[in-house]
């Protein structure tokens, strides 16, 4: 199907996605959100995490740097790994299996000279992704729930997993406008014009499909 300067409700967008999926494996399906920043400026970034109503059909595997009653917190929570210099160690040696890691403010001094490693990976704590908390125990269930980490790139966009292909239109639609409800109310202040100016989805080996932003209420 030729879907080359056309755009699509979410509903007409995820039929194509699903009709056009590999049956070999379940597909994620990806969202795309241009944003009107200037990407150079750093007061322009825009990141944020958001608990989808629906998560995201992805098992996340869960590191977090912390010691005594928070550490133990964490475990109980479900974290995969749990330590402190001994994790830092680890990490310095490539080894980091994991999609989120949490640290408590206390052992930031551990995980700050990380950052040359974790930065590029995107894995970095930082506060307004959540990932940097005195509440562990939450940041570990919130994130085994399958809730969304999110940060703008380079070029201004925003890049996130949004569901799998096996939703209904009605899970993706609600995920998406809880996604793009928090992206909204990330806003820098210092950004002008048009905030939000082109959404597109995908699934993982499919094209990205434009939607129409009339078709969403958000």
């Amino acid at each position: 199907m030729d879907t080359k300067d056309k755009k699509f409700s979410v509903e007409e967008a995820v039929k194509i996605i699903s009709d056009e999926a590999s049956k070999k494996f379940v597909e994620a399906i990806d969202v795309a959100v241009n944003l009107g920043i200037d990407p150079i400026k750093t007061d322009q970034a825009v990141r944020g995490a958001t608990n989808l109503p629906h998560g995201s059909g992805k098992t996340y595997k869960v590191a977090v740097f912390a010691e005594g009653d928070e550490a133990k917190e964490a475990k109980d929570a479900g974290a995969d790994m749990v330590g402190m210099e001994d994790l830092a160690d680890d990490m310095k040696k490539g080894n980091i299996d994991y999609d989120v890691i949490i640290a408590t403010p206390e052992t930031m001094r551990i995980v700050s000279p990380l950052g040359q490693i974790l930065g590029p990976k995107g894995l970095m704590p930082n506060p307004k992704s959540e990932t940097v908390t005195k509440d562990v125990s939450g940041a570990v269930k919130n994130s085994k729930a399958g809730q969304i980490r999110y940060k703008s790139d380079k070029q201004g966009i925003i890049h996130s997993r949004i569901g799998q292909v096996g939703y209904t239109e009605k899970q993706l639609e609600e995920n998406l406008v809880t996604f793009l409800t928090d992206v909204k109310k990330a806003k820098p202040p210092s950004a002008k014009g048009v905030y939000i100016s082109k959404v597109s989805i995908s699934s993982t080996m499919g094209k990205g499909l434009e939607l129409d932003m009339s078709s969403l209420s958000f």
